[in-house]
């Protein structure tokens, strides 16, 4: 079915999210900073460094998608860009929304590259043609994902704003 689509409630949200950081415990990874990819992976950051109790907690803007199955030919990172002083050996965990192409997650996993000790992924979901293949997956789907924060259209919309949905 074409229509067909993954529906994340606020209730699942919360499950997932928790799954998720139940995962990242059980393994024994203690990150040092989460790092939440823009917009799609803020509210799992912020509730996975609940979790973990991980105070650390940033933002990276990339840019890629410009509507549904739409998307630019390559991920921009926006700045600011994150500053990694003193995490030459820290432990990051890059969190977004879903792994899509993963060319989002990549690009972050490349800009990381070098400037910390160890990166690791987790998403909500990961679809099977994903390039990264994260290190925790709370669900595996390849349907159009309809998220809680997304899945109404905006209540403003400056000039020139194209809505992703």
């Amino acid at each position: 079915m074409a229509d067909e689509r993954e529906i994340l409630s606020w209730d699942l949200f919360g499950e997932s999210t928790r799954a998720l950081s139940q995962m990242v415990a059980d393994d024994g990874y203690e990150p040092d900073m989460i790092l939440g990819i823009a917009r799609g992976g803020l509210l799992p950051a912020g509730a996975i460094g609940y979790a973990l109790s991980v105070k650390n907690v940033y933002t990276m803007n990339v840019e890629f998608y410009t509507g549904i199955d739409e998307r630019l030919d390559v991920p921009r990172i926006l700045p600011p860009a994150p500053d990694f002083v003193d995490l030459s050996d820290g432990k990051i965990l890059i969190v977004d929304d879903v792994a899509d192409t993963g060319n989002t997650l990549k690009s972050v996993e490349e800009f990381c590259d070098g400037k910390v000790g160890e990166v690791r992924t987790a998403v909500i979901y990961e679809k099977s043609h994903s390039l990264v293949k994260c290190d925790y997956v709370w669900k595996r789907t390849d349907l159009w994902i309809n998220f809680p924060w997304s899945d109404k259209p905006p209540v403003a919309m400056p000039e020139g704003f194209v809505p992703e949905a």
